[in-house]
């Protein structure tokens, strides 16, 4: 597929209609199908904030009928309160003590944190963790990556927060946890205000799809193809709305 090299936000920034967007250039999918990218720039978005009202403020000035929107995780998760402080989150002994021997991720974040794994604990329960713990040990000699997170199950990969390298310090404080009724959530959204909406937790490896509008009329497959760059790019540029435009 063909990717934009590089990623130099001066030349990508447009404004349009009081909204301002990066370009990320066009992306040609596995099927030889095209599509551009607008990644649209937003103010932090906190708990609580309407769903709705996001998308008629940033998304409605720029969109065109056939574009699907690329709704980023992490803000849905805000607007619709999936979240957990740490004072709701109490670290006990396996806490304590299991997050010594845990991996970090590409982006330094991982269970290598005792609350982030206590939040884990407190949704899937210790013996499942525990399992989770025992096959990773024993496959990670092979080269085996993600043992922990597939045994987990229940969207655990998707928890993000409670670090302090973030550069917004809510997040130092703050936990989100992916919405298990995604596809609900976009369906709602959509018939609100006409969009197609797909809801996606992006980063730099991987594009988890967690739940589409019936009225999106790209395949996962298109889909996939279409954010295989992460044009979301990350979180401290403030672009968790992606605009795809198929190319006629």
């Amino acid at each position: 597929m063909g990717i934009i090299p590089s990623r130099n936000l001066d030349e990508q920034r447009r404004e349009e209609n009081g909204v301002v967007y990066f370009d990320r250039g066009r992306i040609t999918g596995r099927d030889g199908r095209q599509y551009d990218r607008f990644a649209i720039q937003t103010h932090f978005v906190k708990v609580g904030e309407s769903q709705r009202k996001l998308v008629e403020t940033y998304v409605r000035p720029l969109y065109k009928p056939g574009d699907v929107l690329s709704f980023g995780a992490k803000v849905m998760c805000m607007c619709v309160k999936s979240v957990k402080t740490r004072d709701q989150v109490q670290p006990g002994f396996w806490a304590n003590l299991l997050w010594r021997f845990a991996g970090i991720n590409h982006t330094g974040v991982g269970m290598h944190e005792p609350y982030k794994l206590q939040l884990v604990i407190d949704l899937v329960g210790l013996p499942r963790v525990l399992l989770a713990v025992v096959c990773s040990a024993l496959t990670k000699p092979f080269g085996i990556k993600g043992v922990f997170y597939r045994v987990c199950g229940k969207g655990v990969g998707g928890i993000d927060g409670f670090y302090t390298r973030s550069s917004f310090e809510l997040y130092h404080q703050l936990a989100l946890i992916n919405p298990e009724n995604a596809g609900e959530l976009c369906e709602e959204l959509s018939q609100e205000t006409g969009i197609p909406v797909v809801l996606m937790d992006a980063n730099d490896l991987q594009r988890d799809q967690l739940g589409k509008s019936s009225n999106t009329l790209l395949s996962d497959e298109q889909l996939q193809d279409a954010m295989a760059d992460n044009p979301s790019g990350q979180g401290d540029e403030l672009t968790p709305f992606i605009l795809i435009r198929p190319v006629k």
